[in-house]
């Protein structure tokens, strides 16, 4: 095998690699990435055994033709430093070691031979969901801070992800939950489309996502209830699902909330920020303290001090109730308008959170005791 290729297309493809490739995998070839020039197309893949990524370069002058394996990380390490937009040669001097060359550089590193890159078989078939990268994006951003991290609750560490209907719309939906908060969003389909439900792993929506940041443009979805295949531009992310039944999220949306709050977003946004930070341990609660269109927010830490706060809000009623600061200020941070309503019942009761300016998108989070 032998080709050349520019410095920042090929340190672009092994950077995509990184978010894949476990570093203390137990099986050396996992840390490696799979090259194949062929064809006049250089594939770089890279695999954790549950998520295969595969990233296509045209822009490549292969003078002969062949595949092989080598460290990810280490080759990735090399190649961004070497000097932006560069040509470098990359061989493959012997079985078990590969080149590379640019400027005055050398390095070969060692090899495993390609056939012993684990590739599970491309068994997916149907029809593709045509959506927009932009808007999934969005989707996937709006839910992902509130994916459990409990590995005993498998079936919470991912977005569920499912076709809805409301007045004859279709939707697609997305919905993740720690069971102390909870997000839901959805984005609207031109029409009404084949997809199985499926929980899509923590792991694959931060990857994709990372894909997802620098793509205009359309992508195509392609799954079954093991699998999911997504087609963005050159380059295509396999996943298995995870194996669970999601919650009935429908029956934990309040509906008993009348007592709205509705706050200027930045001021709230920063305001719980800043009485946050005199606390070390993000998990004391933040006191709302709610009268007539006004809002105390104050924290207070034995080994640190307290702080406080004053808003003026639109409010009708006399609350007092206590959040986890980071639940707030993650949904604060997806917020799209200029204000935020949050909706309460009573103290022992979940707040719903809404955008006036997303009409698509809720999130719930349960207050804290005491």
């Amino acid at each position: 095998m032998k080709f050349s290729i520019n410095q920042k297309d090929l340190q672009e493809s092994l950077g995509f690699c990184q978010n894949v490739i476990e570093r203390r995998s137990t099986l050396p070839i996992l840390s490696n990435v799979l090259i194949e020039a062929k064809n006049n197309i250089l594939k770089i893949t890279a695999t954790d055994l549950d998520m295969i990524f595969v990233h296509s370069i045209s822009n490549v002058e292969i003078n002969e033709e062949g595949e092989t394996t080598t460290n990810s990380s280490i080759m990735h390490d090399i190649v961004r430093k070497f000097s932006v937009g560069k040509k470098i040669n990359v061989e493959t001097i012997s079985e078990s070691k590969l080149q590379l060359e640019s400027e005055k550089s050398v390095f070969k590193l060692n090899c495993i031979d390609a056939k012993e890159f684990p590739l599970s078989e491309d068994d997916l078939s149907g029809e593709t969901v045509t959506i927009n990268s932009q808007k999934f994006l969005k989707l996937l951003n709006k839910c992902k801070f509130s994916i459990s991290n409990d590995e005993t609750r498998h079936y919470l560490s991912g977005i569920f992800l499912h076709l809805t209907q409301n007045d004859e719309k279709n939707y697609i939906t997305a919905v993740s939950t720690d069971s102390h908060r909870m997000s839901i969003s959805k984005m609207r389909l031109s029409q009404k489309m084949d997809f199985e439900p499926i929980i899509l792993p923590k792991k694959t929506i931060y990857h994709l996502c990372s894909l997802l940041e620098n793509l205009n443009g359309d992508i195509k979805i392609l799954n079954s209830k093991s699998k999911i295949k997504f087609f963005l531009n050159n380059s295509t992310l396999t996943s298995k699902v995870i194996d669970g039944k999601f919650p009935n999220y429908i029956q934990v949306i309040p509906k008993d909330n009348k007592k709205k709050l509705e706050a200027d977003l930045e001021l709230f946004h920063h305001s719980v920020d800043r009485v946050a930070s005199v606390s070390t341990d993000k998990k004391d609660g933040v006191r709302f303290s709610l009268s007539k269109n006004k809002l105390d927010l104050s924290v207070n830490n034995a080994n640190s001090g307290d702080g406080k706060e004053t808003l003026s809000v639109n409010f009708d009623y006399d609350l007092d109730i206590s959040f986890n600061s980071k639940y707030l200020i993650d949904v604060a941070s997806q917020l799209e308008g200029e204000n935020i309503e949050i909706y309460f019942n009573d103290i022992a009761s979940p707040a719903l959170i809404k955008d006036p300016n997303d009409f698509d998108s809720i999130f719930v989070i349960m207050p804290m005791k005491g």
